[in-house]
C-alpha cells in the first residue's frame, strides 16, 4: 500500500509503527522500542502525538489512506468491468499481504485486540469496514445494473459480507502465512454468493 508522506520524523515513527502494531499488536507495542527502533527521542514523539492511542489512531488514519488509494485505483478503473475491479482491488491488497509476510489486515487485528476494551477504537474501525464496504457497495450497483449480477442481490448487503469474509480469511491467512484462504474465499463469493438465490438477496 503507498503511503501518504508527513513531517519525516512523524512519518518514521507512523512506519515504523505500522510495521510494529501489524506484528505485536496494540498492547504489545512499547514506546521505547518505537524510539529505539527509529532514533528518535522521547519529546519529538510527544510533539507529534498525544498518547499511545493517538498515535495508533493516526496509524490507521495512515492505514486507511492507503486502502483508499487502493480502492480508488482498482475501483475507479473504467476500463475494466465492476465484478473485475472488484477482485482486482482484493488481489491488490493480497499481494500487500504477501509482501508484509501475510501479518493481516491492521483493522482487523486491532478491531479483535480492542474492540471490547476501547470505545474509541470501536468505532473507529467500525467506521473504517463501512466506509470500505460503501465503496464496493456502489461498484456492485453498478454490477447489478449492467446484468452482471442479478437483480435480487443487494449490493449493501452483498458488500459487507465480502468484507465480513475478507476479515475472517485474513485471520487465516496469518495463522497458515498462506494466501490460500483468501484466494478460496474470493472464488468462492465471486462463482457461488452472487447467484439468484443468495443469502444476500434483497428480501432474505
Amino acid at each position: 500500500m503507498t503511503k501518504t508522506r508527513k513531517h519525516e520524523t512523524k512519518q518514521r515513527l507512523i512506519d515504523a509503527g505500522w510495521v510494529m502494531l501489524l506484528e505485536h499488536g496494540y498492547h504489545a507495542l512499547g514506546i521505547q522500542a518505537l524510539l529505539d527502533a527509529t532514533n528518535t527521542p522521547k519529546g519529538s514523539f510527544y510533539h507529534h502525538f498525544k498518547d499511545k492511542e493517538d498515535f495508533a489512531l493516526q496509524v490507521v488514519d495512515e492505514y486507511m489512506g492507503a486502502v483508499h488509494a487502493g480502492l480508488q485505483a482498482c475501483l475507479g478503473d473504467q476500463g475494466m468491468p465492476p465484478l473485475t475491479r472488484i477482485r482486482n482491488f482484493f488481489e491488490a491488497t493480497l499481494e500487500s499481504y504477501q509482501s508484509e509476510g501475510y501479518l493481516g489486515c491492521l483493522l482487523g487485528g486491532l478491531g479483535q485486540e480492542l474492540s471490547a476494551a476501547s470505545d474509541v477504537f470501536r468505532a473507529k474501525i467500525s467506521w473504517c469496514f463501512a466506509e470500505i464496504g460503501r465503496q464496493i457497495s456502489v461498484c456492485l450497483q453498478e454490477a447489478r445494473a449492467r446484468g452482471d449480477i442479478p437483480a435480487s442481490i443487494d449490493p449493501e448487503r452483498a458488500a459487507e459480507l465480502l468484507v465480513d469474509c475478507w476479515e475472517g480469511a485474513a485471520l487465516r491467512s496469518r495463522l497458515r502465512a498462506s494466501p490460500a484462504p483468501l484466494t478460496a474465499m474470493l472464488d468462492f463469493y465471486f462463482q457461488s454468493v452472487l447467484r439468484p438465490d443468495s443469502p444476500v438477496s434483497v428480501g432474505a
